[in-house]
């Protein structure tokens, strides 16, 4: 479905990105639930029983219970429970169900993901403003499966944010499409995407995450860092994020995403920077 996109003198917000989120999250991924009562139960019950072992362990008082549902309540007012739970939850959820996959590693997919990116090919150049701002960046490589076979005609959905932190569709003043796009790998799974490095950003702080970072004296920042899901007939989807050396959050980001194996090795090109980085996929 199609969102409403604010004129360019509107400010992005958290509250603003938070409710495109989780409208985006219930038009594209809420749908029924198959999970059987018993695990729901289960996995209920443990999670209540840690809340209730914190409380006992800290002796939490009715005036830090009481600043907790206010808190609580405004992270669904602000529409920030995609962004809650993709920053401080998701990676656990990612690690346990990639732990048997071979190949390349996933990371957290997070809460920006829109589906349906414009399809460009294998030689691809990502849908920039005339005036985007960034150092041009060549992204390359090429797709096999764990035997070394290269994957022709694999997909591979690109996005990241500009250099100001904010992604298309879900901040105003941002074109649709801007630094999204569909690439499809040659006969010889090769790729090319030509895009700007995305630079380091802080998550959202003027709701009710920022109100948490800032309560428990976190940090809120992000490397720089661009999406990607790969896929292939036949082989598992790899959804991940590849970030860049030398970032200062690298070590403390604050969605805990990043993985050795993820940092790129870019090099200096003129004009720009050249990185290659080839995705070995395993099968279904």
């Amino acid at each position: 479905m199609s969102i409403d996109h604010a004129t360019e003198t509107e400010k992005a917000t958290a509250a603003a990105s938070g409710a495109n989120a989780t409208q985006r999250f219930t038009s594209d991924k809420a749908h029924g639930a198959t999970t059987p009562p018993e695990r729901v139960s289960a996995l209920a019950r443990q999670v209540l029983a840690g809340v209730h072992q914190t409380i006992r362990d800290n002796a939490v008082t009715y005036e830090e219970y009481n600043a907790l549902k206010a808190w609580l309540i405004n992270v669904g007012q602000t529409g920030e429970w995609p962004l809650f739970l993709d920053v401080w939850v998701e990676h656990v959820v990612e690690e346990v169900a990639s732990e048997s996959r071979e190949g390349s590693k996933g990371t957290i997919e997070g809460p920006y993901y829109v589906p349906d990116a414009p399809e460009l090919g294998s030689a691809a150049i990502l849908p920039i403003r005339d005036d985007e701002s960034g150092t041009p960046l060549l992204f390359k490589g090429q797709v096999r499966d764990v035997a070394g076979n290269a994957l022709p005609h694999a997909v591979i959905e690109i996005w990241h944010a500009d250099s100001d932190g904010y992604y298309s569709q879900f901040a105003p003043g941002i074109p649709e499409w801007n630094l999204r796009g569909t690439v499809t790998t040659d006969d010889q799974g090769q790729y090319w995407i030509h895009t700007m490095k995305p630079a380091p950003y802080q998550i959202p702080t003027d709701g009710a995450c920022g109100n948490l970072i800032t309560a428990a004296g976190w940090h809120p920042w992000r490397p720089a860092h661009l999406h990607l899901k790969v896929a292939a007939d036949g082989f598992q989807q790899i959804t991940t994020q590849l970030y860049f050396p030398g970032d200062e959050h690298n070590d403390d980001d604050v969605a805990n995403a990043v993985k050795p194996e993820l940092i790129l090795d870019p090099q200096d090109v003129d004009g720009g920077q050249e990185v290659t980085y080839d995705f070995v996929l395993d099968k279904s």
